[in-house]
C-alpha cells in the first residue's frame, strides 16, 4: 500500500525528523564516512527541534505517511521547497529536499512527492556530486547540472546545483 501524501503539520516533526535522519543513513551510506555519517545522523532531539520550527514558520513540507506505523516508520518520505535561497539563483523556485526511506526507493513514491509539491514548474536543486542515484533520479525528471558548485560544510562533500528550466 502506498504511503499517504500530506502537508506536514506541526504535529508530524518527532515522525518526520526520524525519517530524515533515517534517509540520510541510508543515502548517504558509501558516500559519506561511516563515523561521520552516524554522529551527523544521532541527534533526534535536534532534529525534531528544526522540524518543529519549520514547520510552525509555515515552510512548506509534504510528508508520505504510514498512518499506524510505528514514529519511526511513520513518514515514509518528504520533499521541501521554497523560494530560491541562491544570490544568483536559477529560476525562482528552489527544490530544498526530497528524501524517500529506501524501502520505498525505485516505487515511484519519489515521484509522486515531486510531482505534489513541485509540478512542471521551474525549478533547481543542490545534490552531492558523487550521488549518482539521485542525480539519476533528477535527470529523470528534468534537471541538468548548470556548471555551479560548492562545498557542504556539514558532511564534506561537493555539491553541484541542478536546473530544471
Amino acid at each position: 500500500m502506498q504511503p499517504e501524501i500530506r502537508l506536514a503539520a506541526v504535529e508530524d516533526a518527532e515522525a518526520a525528523a526520524w525519517c530524515h535522519l533515517l534517509c540520510w543513513r541510508e543515502a548517504y551510506a558509501g558516500l559519506v564516512p561511516d563515523d561521520v555519517l552516524l554522529e551527523r545522523t544521532s541527534d533526534i532531539d535536534a532534529r525534531v527541534s528544526r522540524w518543529r520550527a519549520n514547520l510552525a514558520e509555515g515552510r512548506a513540507r509534504w510528508i508520505a505517511v504510514n498512518p499506524g506505523a510505528p514514529v519511526e516508520d511513520r513518514v515514509a518520505g518528504f520533499i521541501g521547497t521554497g523560494p530560491g535561497r541562491d544570490e544568483d539563483s536559477p529560476v525562482p523556485f528552489e527544490l530544498e529536499a526530497i528524501y524517500t526511506r529506501q524501502a520505498y526507493w525505485k516505487t515511484g513514491l519519489g515521484t509522486r512527492l515531486l510531482e505534489v509539491a513541485v509540478g512542471k514548474q521551474p525549478a533547481f536543486l543542490w545534490v552531492f556530486e558523487g550521488n549518482e542515484r539521485a542525480r539519476a533520479f533528477y535527470q529523470r525528471h528534468g534537471f541538468e547540472p548548470d556548471g555551479t558548485g560548492r562545498h557542504d560544510p556539514y558532511f564534506d562533500l561537493y555539491e553541484i546545483r541542478m536546473v530544471r528550466h
